[in-house]
């Protein structure tokens, strides 16, 4: 069912006399630790800033990746980068988003004119790097506190709460007959495959495609490839689920990953391997494996987030003598104002299943639940939700 609301929370007055509101939050305090559910204040939007009631947020491996310490970030901290919900107020200077409207939060927001803007690669605008790896708004203060000390944002966003206050840049206005659960999805795992697929890889109609890594990505992937018409589209996992699951989302053969692998990928795609060959884990030995199924002249791209500091072993001799393409996939190279609303009108067809990438949803405060299950590969995709 869609969501349409969040439970209210009342305003409080701080000693500087500004509004703020109470929330209910998972609060990270440092690495290895789990989250713990809090009651976090608010402030109001500043200047160019929206007040969100947030309605889901996907459990994404990138958060735990703050939990595992493979993501160096301040704490204490709001996680929660894939979320969607709905417009409660906006700050001085916001003009084209009304209290009302449904949204999905952008983690990666653009300013629209830097060198990265303006030679078509918003997704890796640099203007607003700094704040948002600092855990700040983009004029670098918070607007969490939790016992009169400031809390750090992350992505700019800090979705695992009942209430956000994110820049106007990180705001995408949807059709608001989209159901919000749904519609977090697309924010973070659902573009990042389906752009991987169609703007990254550039697949073309008949090109064999390899997905390494079945979860939300890889699925969103598989997805992508059909859309571009690739066949065959070869799925790769550990999980016997997953690869269940990867059928029904347009994978013609399903494969376990094991040392026969690459030899099946060969005899399925002519003896030569697959043109486009997708690491949607992050893993480096994974990414090495799926190196081994790129035909000669063929593309890997690597779209899993890696930890941190981790290296990759690719072998010089065999890239060069086999001419091969390898590209990293950083948010399926997007531009989320256009291709957010796109993902869901196509989802709002039947021509994307992003329905049934919603294994299981979660209260806030069975997040470190939702996160047990998205580790143990029990779910496509874990969703917290709010009513």
């Amino acid at each position: 069912m869609p969501i349409s609301s969040v439970r209210g929370t009342a305003p409080i007055h701080s000693a500087w006399g500004e509004a703020k509101l109470k929330i209910q939050a998972a609060l990270l305090r440092g690495a290895h630790q789990p989250f713990t559910i809090e009651e976090l204040t608010l402030d109001d939007p500043r200047d160019g800033e929206v007040l969100v009631k947030v309605a889901a947020s996907g459990v994404c491996h990138s958060d735990y990746h703050l939990v595992s310490g493979a993501t160096q970030h301040p704490f204490p901290l709001v996680p929660g980068h894939e979320g969607a919900g709905i417009v409660e107020s906006v700050g001085p200077g916001v003009t084209d988003i009304r209290p009302g409207d449904h949204v999905v939060l952008n983690w990666a927001p653009y300013c629209g004119h830097c060198f990265y803007c303006q030679h078509g690669k918003p997704n890796l605008c640099d203007t607003f790097v700094g704040p948002i790896w600092a855990g700040t708004m983009l004029d670098g203060t918070v607007r969490l506190h939790h016992n009169g000390a400031d809390v750090y944002h992350f992505s700019g966003l800090s979705t695992f709460a009942e209430y956000t206050v994110v820049p106007q840049e990180s705001v995408v206005v949807i059709r608001e007959d989209a159901p919000l659960d749904v519609a977090a999805l697309v924010g973070c795992a659902v573009a990042t495959g389906v752009g991987a697929a169609m703007y990254t890889a550039n697949v073309r109609p008949g090109e064999s495609v390899v997905v390494y890594g079945c979860g939300g990505v890889g699925l969103s992937i598989l997805q992508g490839a059909m859309l571009c018409g690739a066949d065959p589209i070869i799925a790769v996992d550990t999980s016997e689920k997953k690869l269940a699951l990867a059928r029904e989302f347009g994978a013609t053969h399903a494969l376990p990953s094991d040392p026969h692998t690459v030899d099946v990928i060969r005899e399925l795609t002519s003896g030569r391997g697959a043109d486009v060959v997708f690491e949607a884990v992050g893993l480096p030995s994974l990414q090495e494996a799926a190196l081994a199924a790129v035909r000669p002249g063929g593309q890997l791209i690597l779209a899993g987030l890696s930890a941190m500091g981790s290296g990759t072993n690719l072998p010089g001799a065999v890239i060069t003598r086999k001419e091969l393409a390898i590209k990293g996939s950083y948010y399926g190279t997007v531009l989320a104002h256009r291709d957010f609303p796109m993902i869901l009108d196509l989802y709002m067809a039947g021509k994307l299943k992003l329905d049934q990438m919603v294994s299981q949803q979660y209260t806030l405060d069975q997040i470190n639940e939702a996160y047990g299950a998205m580790l143990t590969g029990d779910v496509a995709r874990g969703v917290v939700t709010f009513s």
